[in-house]
């Protein structure tokens, strides 16, 4: 399938979205819309590998039958299916029954069955407490097939969910779309919901074209400039992972081969679940990330707990889209934490360097962190002053990158990505002025391709550029109280003409001369005709 094809599977499912949610709020619907998608990718890509696993045992349908093959051969093989289901949990990491695949769930909807709606309850409930816990466990919490919202009572409902339900397969068969096509299709989704959402899109969704730039800033460190093969990353974590789509979008940098394991944290429970499937559509097998629904502020992550330098977890890139100016309270106990106690304890009023510290804690000595934050951590006084002092002296803010107003769906204030390094080799700080690159657009700004790769471009070979960039030394900055405001230190503002009095002095005479002529020129005129000379 083409990227045109794609994109265009992506506007299908979105407008059969918006067409049926009717009154339901968007984010409501979304939640249905995306499960179901999930389901039918969960159901392909099983019934493939049990293809495969069956060989010539598989059955072919006969005409008439409505039942997939995989119904059929667990009625024709019953003492065989535990053994099969053994073989497919080694292979594929899961298993569906087949009354909860995809395709019986779709022909439930097709007929109008009554029983849809507790079909679906049941295999939902099977897939988090019996596939496999560890992936799926509390997967479908938030989807509440129950719902009012659906309908006032259970008739209704299953009425609404078979409308649903058939219209997306329907959609889908539109393409003749294999399953690893989804995971684009469900990432087209998120971005629509969340331009629908508004102020709420800032909890699960980093622009598409914000995080590109995240993701290739961070896998450039250690490139072959002759061949541009990357090194690998053995770790990526994002603490703040909403959707997840960041993560995903720096796996797509480096390949599917090109990252060990990618981790993430998210303590929005329903936007942990989106992340969980989104990593699991874009074929992500299970083994290859691990998301964690809980606080990063807190950081109760066993996994992140160790205090012991020794043992302590580290990742060779973080990034980051935090919420911005978040609201905190941090307790006494927190100011002795391994994480904050070297630098302080970010103000009440806002989180945001309290959440750059957790994830500059676990960067590794090699690894290079890109984190998106409001303006005000810039130049902003008091205990953030002395934080952002303390990681300049160290040596640890390698690039500071403004970017254009209005890019997100959540706010329309200017933000700006800071990039960390432990160990950073110039001893100055880079500063990208790009506010003023971008498209134009009725609800957001864009950034174009040119635009992403001018920032990345400028930052990989640290160019300096009138009005755009600028290498500024630590001596300079100091000068300044460690402000890093940065158009203190690349104003884009275009420079004043410069004036020459002596020959406006000269052309001002010129035009003087020439008007007392015309004067007189036209009194002249004036007599003849016998009228009054002007003054």
């Amino acid at each position: 399938m083409t990227d045109e094809e794609q994109k265009e599977l992506g506007k299908t499912l979105w407008r059969i979205a918006d067409d049926l949610r009717g009154a339901m709020n968007a984010d409501d619907f979304r939640d249905y819309m995306l499960s179901f998608l999930f389901l039918r990718y969960l159901s392909d890509n099983y019934e493939l590998a049990a293809q495969k696993e069956l060989g010539r045992d598989y059955p072919q349908v006969p005409e008439g039958e409505t039942r997939s093959p995989l119904a059929i051969w667990y009625a024709q093989n019953p003492d065989d299916v535990d053994e099969f289901e053994k073989q497919m949990r080694r292979k594929v990491h899961y298993v569906i029954k087949p009354d909860y695949l995809w395709t019986s769930i779709a022909e439930l909807a097709r007929t109008q069955d009554g029983e849809l709606l507790h079909t679906l309850q049941k295999g939902f409930k099977y897939i988090e407490n019996e596939s496999f816990s560890s992936t799926f466990g509390g997967l479908f919490s938030e989807i509440n097939l129950d719902s009012e919202k659906l309908g006032k009572d259970y008739p209704a409902r299953n009425e609404k969910l078979c409308t649903i339900i058939t219209k997306i397969a329907e959609g889908i068969a539109e393409f003749s779309t294999d399953s690893d096509v989804l995971g684009d299709a469900y990432e087209y989704l998120i971005g629509q919901f969340a331009a629908g959402s508004g102020k709420k899109a800032g909890e699960f969704y980093t622009p598409q074209q914000i995080s590109t730039i995240l993701s290739e800033i961070v896998t450039l460190d250690g490139q072959d400039p002759t061949t541009g093969k990357k090194p690998k990353l053995s770790r990526v974590l994002d603490f703040a992972c909403g959707s997840g789509s960041l993560l995903l979008n720096v796996r797509g940098q480096m390949g599917p081969h090109g990252i060990g394991k990618i981790f993430g944290q998210e303590k929005n429970i329903t936007t942990y679940n989106l992340a969980r499937m989104n990593m699991l559509l874009h074929g992500v097998k299970d083994s290859e990330f691990e998301i964690h629904h809980g606080d990063s502020l807190l950081n109760d992550w066993d996994m992140l707990a160790e205090e012991n330098p020794a043992k302590k977890v580290t990742f060779d890139a973080v990034v980051a889209n935090p919420p911005f100016s978040y609201r905190w309270d941090p307790t006494d106990a927190l100011g002795e934490d391994f994480r904050f106690k070297n630098y302080g304890l970010a103000p009440k009023s806002a989180a945001d360097f309290a959440f750059l510290l957790h994830g500059f804690h676990f960067l590794g000595k090699d690894g290079t962190m890109a984190i998106i934050l409001p303006h005000g951590v810039l130049f902003r006084g008091g205990a953030e002053a002395k934080i952002r002092t303390k990681l300049l002296k160290d040596g640890h803010i390698d690039t500071v990158i403004g970017l254009p107003a209005n890019l997100f769906f959540s706010t329309g204030i200017p933000v700006c990505i800071l990039m960390l390094k432990r160990c950073k080799k110039p001893d100055d700080v880079l500063f990208i002025n790009a506010s003023e690159h971008f498209e134009k657009g009725k609800r957001q700004n864009r950034l174009l391709p040119e635009h992403i790769h001018k920032i990345v471009d400028t930052y990989q070979h640290r160019k300096e550029e009138d009005r755009y960039s600028r290498r500024v030394s630590m001596d300079e900055i100091e000068k300044n109280d460690f402000n890093l405001n940065i158009s203190r230190y690349v104003s884009t503002a275009e420079p004043e003409e410069q004036i020459d009095l002596a020959t406006v002095h000269k052309e001002m005479e010129a035009l003087e001369k020439a008007a007392k002529s015309a004067s007189s020129k036209h009194n002249e005129y004036l007599a003849e005709l016998n009228l009054p000379k002007l003054p």
